[in-house]
């Protein structure tokens, strides 16, 4: 089992410094992130919080899944890893073809 864990369903108002917090009565935890909106600064409701060891990431998901946070009933569980993504195209793609006329 991965240490790793990602947290759902969370409150828009809840940061980094909740999610340690709120995992550390599970043991040691090396990382919080909840995932923000690049443009807007705004919380995308989920994050990833990363414990010390499995047995202490386990304590957590029994400890915390379901349960309620902010008003919210946390999804707590191991983190798949990241798949690949295909590459984003450009906005405009293909060339500035089209009509009008030539002049010879």
């Amino acid at each position: 089992m991965s240490n790793k864990l990602y947290v759902g369903n969370l409150s828009y108002s809840v940061r980094d410094d909740d999610l340690q917090q709120e995992f550390s009565a599970y043991g040691h935890v090396q990382s919080a992130k909840v995932m923000m909106e690049r443009d807007t600064g705004r919380s995308k409701g989920f994050g990833f919080v990363e414990m010390s060891s499995p047995e202490e990431a386990q304590a957590a998901i029994e400890g915390l899944h379901g349960r309620n946070m902010g008003g919210r009933d946390l999804t707590v569980n191991v983190a798949r890893p990241m798949e690949a993504r295909p590459p984003r195209s450009g906005g405009f793609g293909g060339g500035f073809g089209g009509g009008g006329r030539r002049s010879y």
